[in-house]
């Protein structure tokens, strides 16, 4: 009897919704064990990722550099090209603003003697370049960033790069532009004139006949390197109009003021052909501007004209006339080397 009592208790059936529950609640917890665990994993491989890029990003540091000269050190990141080692070599700006035949294109050649400039010519000759603002800037950003390629680009480190701008080229006409651009890009402008505007003129009227004329065997050259060339090219006499011998050179005049006038609240140089020529130190000056590592700047130009006045003018007895007893008297006894 007892053995029968024994076999009739058994244990009670367990619920199967209760065993579903209890699985249901274990995967759930293992279901968020596992997703903390990917979650851990994949942050440790992107966090290096991100770190990489805040390094990278990370701007040069401008070291003993003066907090007043801050504005006009740049770091251009070019498009066309990796500065590589000189990503954080500081690069200043420049443009040379002239007239046509006042040595700028002498100058030019001293400054790229210099291995750490690059001045990359007369870059608005090409009217495209200045036919509106716009375009103006356009072409000044690509220059400044190191995306500009002629022969004065260099392959050491640049530090500083610009070009050279004709008076008569946009300047004038969109100073008020160009101007807050200096301002804001922290452009230094370097404003070369000619203080004998009669030898001025002498070289524009034989630079543009010789170039129908070609006299060196049948090239026209602006400049020369050799001094058998600049003999040819100086046997040409240009007769000047003496009626309007004046009012050009008070056109000159009332350009040269306007230029520096306007270019007074920038950062600025004014230079003068005859004190490049006849002063060395005036070159340490350029290159303490701007901020260059001091070298001896050469060229391979050879002056065209020299010698009086009166042996390089065809009329020169109606020049003459026309300033003698003038303001502009003085041009005609400058120094035979200027």
């Amino acid at each position: 009897m007892e053995q029968q009592d024994a076999l009739v208790i058994k244990p009670p059936k367990r619920s199967p919704l209760v065993l579903r529950t209890v699985v249901l609640l274990f995967a759930m917890v293992c279901g968020v064990y596992i997703c903390s665990i990917c979650l851990k994993q994949t942050n440790i491989h992107t966090t290096p990722k991100l770190l990489n890029i805040k390094a990278f990003d990370q701007p040069c540091q401008a070291a003993n550099i003066e907090q007043s000269e801050i504005p006009f050190v740049h770091y251009p990141n070019p498009v066309t090209f990796s500065r590589e080692e000189c990503a954080c070599n500081p690069v200043r700006y420049f443009a040379i603003l002239s007239m046509q035949r006042s040595g700028s294109g002498w100058f030019e050649t001293l400054l790229n003697s210099h291995i750490n400039v690059s001045s990359n010519g007369e870059i608005f000759s090409v009217k495209e370049r200045r036919s509106n603002i716009s375009s103006i800037i356009r072409t000044m950003d690509k220059v400044y960033n190191l995306d500009w390629f002629t022969s004065a680009s260099k392959n050491e480190c640049s530090a500083a790069v610009g070009f050279k701008w004709m008076m008569n080229q946009g300047l004038m006409a969109h100073h008020n532009d160009i101007v807050e651009y200096f301002k804001e890009k922290g452009v230094s402008a370097i404003l070369l004139f000619r203080r004998n505007f009669l030898r001025r003129m002498i070289s524009v009227l034989a630079n543009s006949y010789d170039r129908d004329a070609k006299l060196l065997n049948g090239t026209h050259k602006s400049h020369v390197h050799s001094p058998a060339e600049a003999k040819i090219l100086a046997k040409y006499k240009p007769t000047i109009n003496a009626t309007l011998l004046i009012p050009e050179m008070m056109k000159i005049e009332q350009t040269t003021a306007k230029a520096i006038e306007y270019f007074q609240g920038t950062r600025h140089i004014v230079l003068y052909y005859e004190d490049l020529f006849t002063n060395q130190t005036k070159l340490k000056e350029v290159q303490e501007f701007l901020r260059l590592p001091y070298r001896e700047l050469t060229s391979r130009q050879v002056k065209i004209h020299r010698g009086t006045l009166s042996e390089q003018v065809e009329n020169w007895d109606d020049v003459y006339k026309a300033l003698n007893g003038t303001l502009y008297e003085k041009f005609l006894h400058s120094d035979c080397d200027m």
